[in-house]
């Protein structure tokens, strides 16, 4: 186990488009470092109708998801009571990427409304990571290990998510943020991932932009 003592980040959010790894990394941190995993609810009744593009399907399955993590969010603003470390396999603004990506106007005006009155309720973590792939690793993992439903969206929708999720996270500023360039992150290579655990040990209030050791050695790059 890392020295989990040590670490300075007790609310870690761990974010990424499908397939990106994130829920196995936030798995794997959180036995590491001694904390609990967190992950998304993604039971949503109009998530089947939304891939099919039954008309108001889009802004019901949204509101489902902005709901549900909202709960889940408020839930943990409890942890302080226990000084729990909370590892979460996503990031409450980033509801906001696939809003965007699939909403008509009229329906963004309500969506931002109920986004505005939740997100004032529920606290920030300290510390986001970025699983970064690109389109072509994302398609391939779709191909390989996909459900049916996966299978059915379309390139053009996860080319637009994958350049919404890039361009979110190149401005993002709420937390310090670590980018881990994903695509051939090796779960299984212990040596990987104590790496990134050191990398998560001594960051600090700021953007790192960080690739594997099994890609080009210890490569980090600070913003």
């Amino acid at each position: 186990m890392a020295d989990s003592e040590t670490l300075t980040f007790n609310h870690i959010a761990v974010e990424g488009v499908f397939k990106s790894g994130k829920t196995k990394l936030t798995e794997i941190l959180a036995k590491k470092l001694a904390g609990r995993a967190v992950y998304d609810r993604l039971d949503n009744p109009y998530l089947k109708e939304f891939y099919e593009e039954k008309e108001g399907s889009a802004f019901l399955s949204q509101l489902v998801f902005l709901v549900n993590r909202y709960h889940q969010q408020a839930g943990l603003l409890q942890r302080s009571l226990f000084h729990e470390r909370i590892v979460c396999d996503y990031l409450f603004e980033k509801d906001k990427i696939y809003a965007y990506q699939t909403l008509a106007d009229e329906e963004l005006l309500v969506y931002e409304k109920i986004h505005g009155i939740f997100s004032e309720k529920i606290s920030r973590p300290d510390l986001t990571i970025y699983l970064q792939i690109a389109l072509p690793t994302l398609l391939n993992r779709i191909e390989r290990d996909g459900s049916a439903l996966d299978r059915s969206i379309s390139e053009k929708y996860l080319e637009d998510v994958v350049e919404a999720f890039d361009y979110f996270f190149f401005n993002y500023k709420a937390t310090p943020l670590l980018v881990v360039k994903a695509d051939e992150l090796n779960f299984n290579q212990e040596e990987d991932i104590m790496d990134l655990i050191d990398k998560i040990q001594h960051m600090k209030k700021s953007t790192l932009f960080y690739v594997p050791l099994s890609r080009s050695g210890r490569g980090l790059k600070k913003t």
